[in-house]
């Protein structure tokens, strides 16, 4: 027999209730349907299997995100990506032509932000945008800037998971960070 207080947490519901936000969320992170599909899978089961250590101190959903972020960080220990050299490519490796980018790039400025970043975060067609720019980045520097960016992993915890310096990942956050922007700018915000 169930329990009263976990009753309302019945694991017949929660496929229909939180299988899309937790598949979207894997999507973001890992770029591959079948392997998001089955990050989620794995979660559903973690879950269904742990449920008695579930305490009610979050929202469900917040408790399957979290045991889907260790899915995650766990699918990217064990699928450590080849770490191109490009990837690693200090500035003094730079082509002028990058150099004359990032020089002019910084003497532009940033664009001017027509919305508040809160009113961005609401905002569906922002995350569509963004979501692509993140697409059009690198496996290595998407994996690295979400980590470190939206799911707040520290940088020597990222350094572990995806085997390089902490050298290195400065080198590719700052790579993804500049890249996101100069998409978003061109594909958000200049086009509003």
């Amino acid at each position: 027999m169930i329990e009263p207080n976990k009753q309302k947490y019945d694991p017949a519901t929660w496929v229909d209730e939180h299988g899309d936000a937790l598949f979207r969320f894997a999507l973001l992170r890992v770029k591959d349907i079948n392997v998001a599909e089955d990050l989620v899978q794995e979660t559903m089961l973690s879950a269904l299997k742990g449920i008695d250590r579930f305490k009610g101190g979050s929202s469900l959903r917040t408790w399957l995100v979290g045991i889907l972020k260790h899915k995650i960080i766990d699918h990217f220990r064990r699928n450590r990506p080849e770490v191109l050299s490009s990837d690693l490519a200090t500035m003094e490796n730079e082509t002028e032509e990058e150099r004359l980018d990032r020089s002019m790039q910084r003497n532009r400025g940033f664009s001017e932000w027509k919305e508040s970043p809160i009113k961005l975060l609401e905002n569906k067609d922002f995350w569509n945008a963004f979501t692509r720019c993140l697409d059009g980045l690198s496996e290595n520097h998407r994996r690295a800037f979400t980590m470190r960016e939206i799911d707040g992993i520290k940088g020597d915890e990222i350094c572990k998971i995806l085997d390089i310096t902490s050298t290195n990942l400065w080198v590719i956050l700052h790579r993804a960070r500049g890249k996101l922007r100069g998409c978003l700018e061109a594909n958000w915000f200049n086009v509003k």
